[in-house]
């Protein structure tokens, strides 16, 4: 947990490594793949919180994503062992903003950073908000 504004914000970090079908032909990792690293730990953030993703589908919610950025620092090549930090920055009523780091490993060299912004919607696509124990759970005081 981090605090931020005197507020304890769930994080969550999770190491993996760089697969070949990741990277282009100079083995760099493709710029879209930090894409799918922020989902890999959106996901492990939710598992660790005891939030699986399966269940709020199993309500018939979704979250998808509404706004995306990524910031490109240094390149992640093939067998680079990463970092990838995640954390809850903002939880509003049918909204929810995630920010994401990612390193490479063993120097933490910063290779990008995001965010990426969810809204939560039911299973007309029309926003809703958070059922309070998954609130509870996502913004803890």
């Amino acid at each position: 947990m981090i605090r931020d504004r005197g507020q304890l914000r769930p994080e969550h970090e999770v190491r993996l490594r760089v697969r070949y079908e990741e990277t282009d032909t100079m083995q760099v990792v493709y710029y879209a793949k930090y894409f799918v690293w922020f989902e890999v730990g959106r996901m492990e953030l939710f598992r660790h919180l005891g939030l699986e993703y399966r269940r709020w589908e199993e309500r018939g919610l979704r979250i998808p994503v509404v706004e995306a950025k990524a910031t490109y620092h240094a390149s992640a090549k093939f067998d680079d062992e990463i970092l990838v930090k995640t954390r809850i920055k903002k939880v509003g009523n049918t909204s929810l903003r995630f920010e994401n780091e990612v390193y490479r490993l063993p120097r933490m060299t910063l290779l990008c950073d995001g965010y990426t912004v969810h809204v939560l919607v039911n299973s007309r696509g029309k926003p809703v908000e958070f059922p309070r124990e998954i609130a509870r759970k996502l913004s803890p005081s």
